[in-house]
């Protein structure tokens, strides 16, 4: 069966090259609107594509199904291969440019005959773009600085994409009779947030057979790179005694910034685990996920070990059901909790401003409110009535503060207007912080990793009104966005911030992401007394108590 994001690019390619060609806005709205549709679908989607019942789903007319189905059954479009005729497929990756709409790549076209990313390119360093009517000097510097960011981010994948990676190399690697012993090294063993390399460190007992098991692009000493399917460099230390394997392991770790302050010397490393090499260093202790450059300048109290495990969550907070843009149902949502030991649950549904993704008005959130309290009751499991509220251009949340008195738990989030100023964004954060009712600041930085920066804000001056105002500060677990940032907790930690480790879950499958969350908090040194998901349920309902606002 057709991958269901595959048929979502192909309705937005489709609705790009139809407005390239400058075909009617209607059908060019429908296969985009129909994308949309699908994405909002999630998994039922795919029962309705094998049923052949999308004639069933709203918002997926005749054209649309027949498209659909003709690419399910063939694995290619015929309407693609169509639009694509008379002019080149390459023109597909201009599609991708943030800032360039289907009009102005067809102005590319006709007046420089641009048709690939690399020409695009080509012009804005000739000057040309700028010279067009519609663009500009601006529009060209800003093109050259996203196919820059291109350049960068196609050198790296995001951490649960190396994760994946290296599970399944290591269900490789484990499949060699030769192997005895494997870990994760470098980058992805410190965990951090976008990885250039998967690095292993393994003990072998014979060395041919092994090696002869890959095809070997470059060796080095010890060290093979290897290739592989997969976009990123994927390298082995080859170890064949135990204590090379905890000396090699040790040392690829890194970072080099670390090792070097640690004063660290390869001849004089003495020991046969990781606690004997610190102390061969004359230091104690530190955990694989900390051990960067930015250690050194903490200060004695933040430097502690991370005791963070998902053993230590007990609650499930800012997550989305079906009742907004969630896939899955409040059920199957708390069932999931449950199972992975989850005490009781806070649903953060997205509020009204959030049209986009169905969000709740105040009549839909009373609603709700009423349904949360009767299932809570039949499976006696609490549940908190959340809402994600969206954090308005002037920093108001977008319920009144009498309406929100309803609501138990308020994460106050920034989801439109990026390109404000930085002194404005700053403003109008600290506005909703400020708010009495806003419990926790949602993804503080709005950042998207390998896709789009953070907005420009003052983090300090966010960090300290959350720390004045009682307001926790959110650890996003979405891979896509493992923010706040590891490298800002440490301030917040000195600030005596709380934090709140959330998957910001879409379906069930999405709770898992609350690991990654753990192992950037860690990275932070982040200890279970200072995470809100950590508190047992009465001492949650104290902290929802704590600016004497509610009587729960």
């Amino acid at each position: 069966m057709a991958d269901r994001k595959e048929i979502i690019n192909l309705l937005y390619n489709i609705a790009d090259l139809l407005e390239f060609k400058g075909e009617n806005p209607f059908k060019v709205n429908a296969f985009r609107n129909g994308a949309n549709v699908i994405r909002k679908l999630g998994d039922q989607f795919d029962i309705y594509l094998k049923e052949k019942r999308l004639g069933e789903v709203k918002g997926i007319g005749k054209g649309l199904q027949s498209v659909i189905y003709d690419f399910a059954e063939k694995g290619e479009s015929t309407e693609l291969k169509s639009l694509l005729a008379d002019i080149p497929e390459t023109i597909l990756e201009l599609f991708t440019i943030h800032g360039l709409g289907p009009k102005k790549i067809k102005v590319l076209y006709d007046e420089l005959g641009i048709k690939s990313i690399g020409e695009l390119e080509y012009a804005c360093k000739e000057n040309r773009i700028a010279l067009l009517k519609g663009f500009g000097k601006t529009t060209q510097e800003k093109i050259l600085t996203e196919l820059e960011k291109r350049k960068y981010f196609s050198n790296y994948v995001l951490l649960n994409q190396a994760d994946k990676i290296a599970t399944e190399i290591e269900s490789e690697l484990f499949s060699i009779k030769a192997v005895k012993q494997i870990s994760r090294t470098g980058e992805l063993r410190r965990i951090r947030e976008i990885i250039s390399e998967i690095e292993f460190v393994v003990l072998i007992d014979k060395e041919k057979p092994f090696i002869e098991h890959f095809e070997v692009l470059d060796k080095q000493d010890n060290r093979i790179l290897i290739k592989t399917n997969y976009q990123i460099p994927v390298s082995i230390s080859i170890t064949k005694d135990k204590e090379s394997f905890e000396k090699k392991l040790f040392v690829t770790t890194g970072s080099n910034e670390f090792l070097s302050k640690c004063g660290f010397d390869f001849v004089k490393l003495k020991g046969k685990t990781d606690s004997d090499f610190f102390k061969s260093l004359k230091m104690d202790y530190v955990i694989p996920e900390m051990r960067e450059e930015e250690y050194f300048s903490l200060k004695e109290k933040v430097r502690k070990n991370s005791d963070l495990g998902l053993n230590k969550m007990q609650g499930l907070l800012h997550f989305h059901t079906t009742f907004s843009d969630g896939r899955d149902t409040l059920e199957s949502m708390i069932s999931k909790a449950k199972e992975l030991g989850f005490k009781y649950a806070a649903v953060c549904d997205h509020s009204k401003s959030a049209f986009y993704a169905n969000g709740l008005n105040e009549e839909r959130i009373l609603e709700q409110k009423n349904l949360l309290k009767k299932y809570s009751d039949e499976n006696h499991f609490t549940i908190y009535q959340g809402i994600e509220s969206d954090i308005l251009t002037d920093g108001s949340l977008d319920y009144s503060n009498d309406f929100l008195k309803n609501i138990d738990f308020v994460v106050a989030s920034v989801h439109s207007q990026f390109n404000l100023s930085e002194a404005d964004m700053t403003k109008r954060i600290i506005k909703a912080v400020e708010n009495p009712y806003t419990d926790l600041l949602g993804h503080p930085t709005g950042r998207l990793l390998l896709s789009r920066d953070s907005y420009k804000c003052d983090v300090k001056k966010i960090i300290d009104a959350c720390a004045a105002n009682n307001v926790a500060i959110e650890i996003n677990s979405n891979p896509r966005r493992l923010d706040l940032d590891w490298r800002w907790i440490y301030y917040a930690r000195n600030k005596g911030c709380m934090f709140s480790i959330n998957a910001d879950a879409h379906s069930t499958e999405d709770i898992l992401y609350t690991n990654y969350g753990i192992s950037i908090a860690r990275k932070g040194g982040i200890q279970k007394s200072e995470v809100i998901n950590c508190l047992s349920a009465d001492e949650f309902k104290i902290f929802l108590k704590r600016k004497a606002k509610r009587a729960l």
